[in-house]
């Protein structure tokens, strides 16, 4: 059985300008984008505090911190069967880690997951959430 085509990210790595709020704080708080971000990643299992204290111990250790980041992206795009680009996960930690956390968070929220809300509400609010393309009554 063939595996399915790869879809792109709905955003660009560079497009951090499509959510000012969330670049300013990914630019001085990165820890609490990346808690918020795993926290929705592992479904609720990982809390966004803890992830983001987890990051800041991590943080600027060589290598350990930035492989946080690349495990999740990759996680990230397997959820969602998204294509590795326009680098891989490996390099885009080490070489961009805020945009890469930037487009990540752009990426859940344009699925109707916002990080912001935390699992519990991000959840009931992209379960309840009609589809753009529906109507209620045909």
């Amino acid at each position: 059985m063939a595996k399915p085509a790869e879809t792109p990210w709905s955003t660009g790595l560079f497009s951090c300008h499509e959510n000012m709020t969330n670049a300013l704080q990914t630019a001085f708080f990165p820890c609490v984008t990346f808690g918020q971000i795993a926290e929705i990643v592992d479904e609720g299992q990982t809390n966004s505090a803890k992830a983001g204290c987890i990051c800041c111990f991590t943080l600027n250790t060589p290598c350990l911190g930035k492989f946080k980041g690349c495990k999740y992206r990759g996680k990230l795009r397997r959820k969602f069967n998204l294509v590795e680009e326009p680098i891989r996960d490996s390099l885009s930690h080490v070489f961009c880690p805020f945009c890469s956390l930037c487009q990540e968070f752009r990426e859940l929220q344009n699925r109707g997951l916002d990080p912001s809300l935390g699992w519990k509400e991000a959840s009931v609010v992209a379960h309840f959430k009609a589809p753009v393309d529906q109507t209620m009554y045909k």
